[in-house]
């Protein structure tokens, strides 16, 4: 009795369960098959992954962006900034806000978000997850940035074994888990 439960624990401490992990994708190289994230448990440093060998482990290919927290309670942005490798918290001026926005209204389904408007000083986004479209002044030193500083990357979610390589990869962004992903 003693021998089949051994064999059995040292088989099991063999075996190396994956993990997963989640978070904001902030570049992907796709010819490279590179995503960087912003980690959801960690966000500091950004991580770099391959994506799957097997293309029929990935769902659609992620967008990358630096907005990573759009704050309409506190009147707040955080962002990653790519030129320092920190995350940002900017304060900003509501100019409008609209909610219950689906992404089929014609004011967001034939606009490409965000938009920046460094002439008027407004920056226009679009958050899918908490259908709001909101537009937002900030100060002057922040319309210098990047305009991929106000877009939201795609949320993904990897099942992994290996930290640097993903097995699975499922976009959470754009994956609607009402019709099994589908």
């Amino acid at each position: 009795m003693r021998i089949p439960l051994m064999v059995a624990l040292v088989v099991l401490a063999g075996c190396r369960f994956g993990r997963v992990n989640q978070g904001r994708v902030i570049e992907y190289q796709r010819s490279q098959g590179l995503i960087t994230l912003i980690s959801d448990s960690n966000p500091l440093p950004p991580i770099t992954i391959r994506t799957p060998e097997d293309p029929n482990e990935m769902g659609p290919e992620p967008e990358a962006g630096k907005l990573l927290l759009l704050d309409s309670a506190n009147r707040r942005v955080m962002i990653f900034d790519s030129a320092t490798q920190r995350l940002r918290t900017i304060p900003y001026t509501l100019v409008s806000e609209r909610g219950d926005v689906r992404s089929t209204d014609p004011s967001v389904s034939r606009t490409r978000f965000p938009v920046v408007d460094r002439a008027s000083r407004a920056i226009t986004v679009y958050s899918p997850r908490d259908r709001k479209l909101v537009t937002f002044s900030v100060a002057e030193e922040y319309f210098a940035l990047p305009d991929d500083t106000w877009k939201a990357g795609d949320e993904i979610r990897y099942y992994y074994k290996d930290p640097g390589r993903a097995l699975r990869l499922m976009n959470v962004s754009k994956t609607d888990l009402n019709t099994g992903g589908k």
